[in-house]
C-alpha cells in the first residue's frame, strides 16, 4: 500500500503520461516533487496548463525501479523546462533526429531548470506482510529452492532459421547485390563470380548485420537512441540505417579523427560529438554516457542477431550461382562475415567448400584452429593499420570460433603485396575500386594459394570499398611497382650531344612511358666525361617489362636496375 504525506490533486492527461508508475510490492523510499501551492488550492499554474509541456525523467531512477505496472505511480527528483516542447519519444526532424532535451545527457546544455528550485515531499511504500523479509512464506522458500535446481540456460548459437528470418525482415530495405562473372576467370583458370557487397550505400557488407540489429531493438530503445564511438565501416552503417529508421544516433569521435570522416557521419544525419584525444577516450566516454542515460552503445560483436544479418550473403550467393563448388570470404578479427556465410552455405549444401582468407601478418583464426582455442589478438602486431584497420578492432570470440570450427573448411593467408596487386586487378578488369579487405579473396587466387580450385566455379565475396582517396593513390602506385609495371634504372652516358636523345628515342620506339628522368654530371671523379641518368618508366605488362630489360642490357653495359 502507498502512504503519502500529501495527496496529489488530479492533473491533465498530457501531464499524467510523464509520471513514472511503480509496483506497490516494490520496497523503495524515494523523494517526489511537491505539487506547487497553486495545485493544492485547485488552481492551475502556467506550467501545468493544458498546453504541451516537457518533464524530463531521471534515467537512473527509472532503471533502478525496473518494470512497472499500471495503477501505481511515483516520480523522481528531476528538473524540467516549462517552455520546452514535448518529447514524446517520436524521432525529431532531420538531419540529426535529436531532440534538444537529449543534449543534456551529453553536457551540452544547462541541466538546471526552473532556477534549480525543486520542492519535494516524501513517499513511503510498504509491502504486504506475506513478502516481508523477516517472515517469508514457506511457499516462497520452496519456489526459491526449485529455482536453484534449474540449470542455467544454454548459450545461444547461430542457426539457419535466424539467418532466414533476417533475410525476410531486411529484404525490403536492403538491396540484393549482384554476383557477376569476372573477366579474370580465363586468366586464372577457374570460373570466378564476384559477390559485390561494396555496392551498398556505405560501401560495406556490415550494413546487413547492422540493419537487422537495429530493427531487432525494442520500441523503447529505438526511441531513446544509440551511440557509436569507433571510426569504422560498422559505425557508418549504424549512422546511416539508424537515421533511415528514425532512431536518434550519436557519434562520439576523438579530436584526432579526420574531418572528411566526420563530415560523412553528419551527412548521414548523425549527431557528431568530439571528445578526448584518442579512440579509447571517446569509447570510454560513450560507454559511460550509455550507462548513465540509458542509451545503447553499439559495438561490433558476435551476437546471434548481428551474425544472422551477415549470413544473408551466403543465402544470396547460393541463389545466384548454381552448381557452386567453393566460396572465398575475407576474414580477420572476429571473423563474423566468414562464419555467418559459412553457416548459411553449409546448411544449403554441405559439399560446397568454404575458405577464409587472412592477412599474413595477423593469422588470428588460422592459429586459433591449430591450437584448438581462440588466440588473443594482443599476441600479434597489426602489420598496417591504415590498410587493415577494420579487421583488427576485436579479438576472435568463442561463438565465432565454434562456428568456424564447425563450418569453415580451410583458412589461408595472403601477403600485403598480393592484396595491393589484387586491388589493381579490380580497377583494371572490373572497373571498381575496393580496399585491401575487399581484395583479399582475389589475392588468394592470384597468389596461387588455392590450386585445388582450378577448373571449378568459385564465388568471391568483395566485402568493402572504404578507403581514403590519397591512400588509394598510394596503393595503386605501390601495386604498379610490385606488378613490374613501373621500373627504375640508372645508366651512364657519354657527356656528348645526342647521347641522351638516343636513349629517349629507344624508349619511344619500344612504346615505353617515361614518368621521371634525372641527369647528373660529375657524379664520379674517375669518369669526368660521363653523366649518370636515372629514369622511371611504366610498361603495359610484365612481357613488355622483360623485353625492355633485355634491350637496355644489350646496349648499355653500365645499366643498373633499382630494387622495388
Amino acid at each position: 500500500s502507498v502512504q503519502r504525506t500529501r495527496s496529489l490533486p488530479s492533473l491533465p492527461d498530457n501531464v499524467k503520461q510523464w509520471l513514472i508508475p511503480t509496483c506497490s510490492h516494490t520496497h523503495v523510499q524515494t523523494l517526489l516533487p511537491k505539487p506547487p501551492p497553486s495545485l493544492s488550492e485547485g488552481k492551475k499554474p502556467n506550467h501545468y496548463s493544458s498546453s504541451p509541456v516537457s518533464l524530463p525523467l531521471s534515467t537512473s531512477e527509472e532503471q533502478r525501479l525496473g518494470p512497472t505496472k499500471q495503477g501505481c505511480s511515483t516520480s523522481s527528483k528531476s528538473t524540467c523546462n516549462k517552455d520546452a516542447p514535448v518529447c514524446n519519444g517520436v524521432a525529431g526532424w532531420r538531419p540529426t533526429l535529436i531532440h534538444p532535451e537529449r543534449l543534456k545527457d551529453f553536457g551540452i546544455e544547462e541541466e538546471e531548470c526552473l532556477n534549480g528550485e525543486v520542492k519535494t515531499f516524501e513517499t513511503k511504500v510498504v509491502g504486504s506482510p506475506e513478502i516481508q523479509l523477516m517472515d517469508p512464506p514457506k511457499t516462497n522458500k520452496k519456489r526459491g529452492s526449485e529455482r536453484k535446481a534449474v540449470p542455467p540456460p544454454k548459450p545461444e548459437y547461430l542457426r539457419f532459421e535466424d539467418i532466414s528470418a533476417a533475410a525476410f525482415k531486411i529484404q525490403s530495405a536492403m538491396q540484393k547485390t549482384p554476383c557477376t562473372y569476372s573477366r579474370l576467370s580465363k586468366q586464372y583458370g577457374m570460373e570466378i563470380f564476384l559477390k559485390k557487397e561494396l555496392l551498398h550505400y556505405t560501401g560495406s557488407v556490415k550494413e546487413r548485420g547492422v540493419l537487422y540489429l537495429l530493427t531487432s531493438l525494442n520500441q523503447e530503445q529505438q526511441k531513446k537512441g544509440v551511440i557509436v564511438a569507433k571510426d569504422c565501416s560498422f559505425s557508418m552503417a549504424v549512422a546511416h540505417h539508424a537515421v533511415e529508421l528514425r532512431i536518434p544516433v550519436f557519434v562520439i569521435m576523438p579530436a584526432s579523427c579526420a574531418q572528411p570522416h566526420l563530415r560523412v557521419y553528419r551527412d548521414y544525419g548523425a549527431m557528431v560529438i568530439s571528445y578526448g584525444s584518442t579512440a579509447r577516450d571517446s569509447l570510454n566516454h560513450a560507454r559511460h554516457l550509455a550507462k548513465e542515460n540509458g542509451y545503447l552503445c553499439l559495438e561490433e560483436d558476435d551476437s546471434v542477431v548481428y551474425l544472422a544479418g551477415l549470413g544473408t550473403v551466403g543465402m544470396e550467393i547460393y541463389e545466384q550461382v548454381p552448381k557452386l563448388d567453393a566460396v572465398i570470404v575475407p576474414t580477420g578479427g572476429q571473423c563474423s562475415l566468414l562464419v555467418s556465410t559459412a553457416a548459411a552455405i553449409k546448411h544449403l549444401n554441405s559439399r560446397i567448400t568454404v575458405i577464409g582468407v587472412e592477412p599474413e601478418g595477423f593469422p588470428l583464426l588460422l592459429q586459433s584452429l591449430k591450437t584448438g582455442s581462440p588466440v588473443a589478438s594482443e599476441l600479434y602486431n597489426v602489420p598496417n593499420r591504415k590498410l587493415y584497420g577494420d579487421l583488427f578492432e576485436h579479438s576472435l570470440g568463442t561463438h565465432t570460433f565454434q562456428l568456424a570450427t564447425k563450418y569453415v573448411d580451410k583458412v589461408v593467408t595472403v601477403r600485403e603485396e598480393d592484396s595491393l596487386v589484387a586491388m589493381l586487378r579490380f580497377q583494371e578488369f572490373e572497373r571498381s575500386t575496393v580496399d585491401t579487405e575487399g581484395a583479399m579473396g582475389l589475392a588468394a587466387i592470384l597468389a596461387g594459394q588455392l590450386p585445388e580450385l582450378k577448373g571449378k566455379r568459385v564465388a568471391v565475396v568483395v566485402s568493402s570499398a572504404n578507403m581514403e582517396l590519397d591512400l588509394i593513390r598510394q596503393c595503386v602506385d605501390r601495386a604498379l611497382v610490385l606488378d613490374d609495371r613501373v621500373s627504375k634504372f640508372t645508366v651512364q652516358l657519354g657527356d656528348f650531344p645526342g647521347d641522351m636523345a638516343k636513349l629517349l628515342d629507344m624508349l619511344a620506339r619500344e612504346d615505353i612511358k617515361l614518368l621521371d628522368i634525372c641527369h647528373r654530371r660529375h657524379s664520379d671523379k674517375g669518369n669526368l666525361f660521363k653523366a649518370q641518368v636515372e629514369c622511371v618508366v611504366e610498361t603495359r605488362d610484365k612481357t613488355q617489362s622483360t623485353q625492355l630489360r633485355r634491350i637496355l642490357s644489350e646496349r648499355y653495359p653500365t645499366l643498373h636496375w633499382l630494387d622495388r
